[in-house]
């Protein structure tokens, strides 16, 4: 349950990115309003995970979730460039983040 989460913590955490961008520096009401209200929820689903999980595997699990699915959403939803450099580099989060999950005995 607590990987179940931390998935969806590292999905609100790509969300409130996104707000965060479209909020415009918070001139946005709107946008501003669900950033607050995502960034909210990413915290207490990742306070409840680490309730079972390592804080260095919950952290970088959650970070690496927000890192890679902002990544994705810029590209998809934002025009974002995408290159080979890029696409290897996030690659290496993924590795990463399978990696910890394998070792973290959870």
């Amino acid at each position: 349950m607590s990987w179940i989460l931390l998935f969806i913590a590292g999905l609100l955490e790509v969300a409130w990115a996104a707000g965060l961008k479209s909020s415009e520096g918070f001139t946005r009401l709107g946008p501003s309003i669900f950033t607050l209200i995502t960034a909210i929820g990413s915290f207490v689903l990742l306070a409840m995970a680490m309730r079972q999980l390592p804080l260095g595997t919950a952290y970088a699990v959650w970070t690496g979730i927000g890192a890679v699915g902002a990544f994705v959403f810029g590209i998809v939803y934002m025009g974002e460039a995408l290159s080979a450099a890029r696409i290897v580099s996030a690659m290496l989060i993924v590795a990463g983040l399978v990696g910890l999950k394998l070792s973290s005995g959870h």
